[in-house]
């Protein structure tokens, strides 16, 4: 740990940049759902649909991604970053319990993210669901610790809280297959896009911070 601390503080831009590098999950969601075979749906597919590797009926929609390849990679390299990110965040803020919890909760998450695109939905789907519960349910309780623990300003705390709070209840709803009119894809989203957008602003946060020191 005693290198990795040396790490930061030699590159303290290295970890903010790694989350920040989350928002190429949105731009490749974009793209991979502009080439669909027929109009992808926000309402009815899943985001894990983009990155389903075959052409036909799954559950009960059709999807067909010709550039599932490119989203599966995609959420790999969130799952890196993710991981990667919070290993070197990590050092930089006072070491608790509560700190150490979220900060391996959002590296847990990072793995489940992982696990989603080296295991697509319809290949070994045990893994898949797994992946998208560390994601969804570990990720979203990281967030809630974070905002309790974290020497952060108040108005990050609210809001990582508020992040953690409404995708928490989001993911049980959308594991429960309560959508409340929103179908399946707009749940999920609303269970997943609030953490990532977390670990956007977040990193901008401590750039900043670090531009500010220099």
């Amino acid at each position: 740990m005693k290198m990795i601390k040396t790490f930061t503080n030699r590159y303290p831009f290295i970890g903010p940049i790694f989350w920040m590098a989350s928002v190429q999950y949105y731009a490749v969601q974009g793209i991979a759902a502009a080439v669909w075979m027929i109009a992808y749906s926000l309402k009815q597919n899943t985001i894990s649909d983009l990155g389903n590797t075959a052409c036909g009926q799954y559950g009960e929609r059709f999807v067909c991604s010709p550039l599932h390849g490119f989203m599966n990679a995609s959420f790999i390299m969130l799952g890196i970053t993710m991981m990667a990110g919070a290993v070197l965040i990590y050092q930089e803020f006072k070491k608790t319990s509560s700190s150490l919890v979220g900060f391996s909760f959002m590296g847990l998450a990072g793995f489940g993210t992982l696990l989603v695109g080296l295991f697509p939905e319809n290949t070994v789907n045990m893994l898949h669901v797994l992946g998208a519960l560390l994601a969804f349910l570990i990720g979203n309780l990281g967030l809630v610790v974070l905002g309790f623990s974290l020497d952060a300003p108040r108005s990050l705390r609210y809001y990582t809280l508020l992040s953690g709070f409404i995708t928490l209840g989001a993911t049980l709803l959308f594991f429960f297959h309560a959508y409340f009119g929103l179908g399946i894809g707009g749940m999920e989203r609303i269970a997943s896009y609030p953490q990532t957008m977390w670990l956007i602003v977040f990193g901008i946060y401590l750039s900043s911070k670090h531009f500010r020191l220099q």
